[in-house]
């Protein structure tokens, strides 16, 4: 049998290998959840960007006034409302990790700044 210490400090190396175990499933999604995200647009932007020149010659920005630049300037937009969206949504996991690991009745150091002033 194992001393009391010897158990605690078993629990306490199963629950850090439990939640790299967490973090690594999380890590996997959200990569699994942005190349279908990108393949999911590469498909889009092949649909919705018609045949035309491809090439700009002089500015390059005069590229994106022409009438068949819509479906660019589209995929572009929806590219960075995606990223918006996966980091807001990676910022609320770790304050949620946070929480839970500081215990939910205490109140994290951005409220206790607020509350302070």
């Amino acid at each position: 049998m194992y001393d009391t210490a010897r158990r605690v400090a078993l629990v306490k190396q199963q629950v850090r290998e439990n939640t790299r175990r967490r973090q690594r499933r999380g890590i996997y999604g959200l990569s699994a959840a942005c190349m279908l995200l990108c393949a999911a647009l590469t498909q889009a932007a092949g649909t919705v960007v018609g045949p035309g020149q491809t090439a700009a010659w002089g500015a390059f920005g005069a590229m994106l006034l022409r009438e068949d630049a819509g479906g660019y300037v589209l995929v572009g937009v929806v590219c960075f409302a995606a990223a918006v969206v996966i980091t807001a949504l990676c910022f609320q996991l770790r304050k949620r990790e946070n929480q839970k690991k500081d215990g939910a009745d205490k109140p994290n150091r951005h409220e206790q700044d607020e509350k302070s002033q």
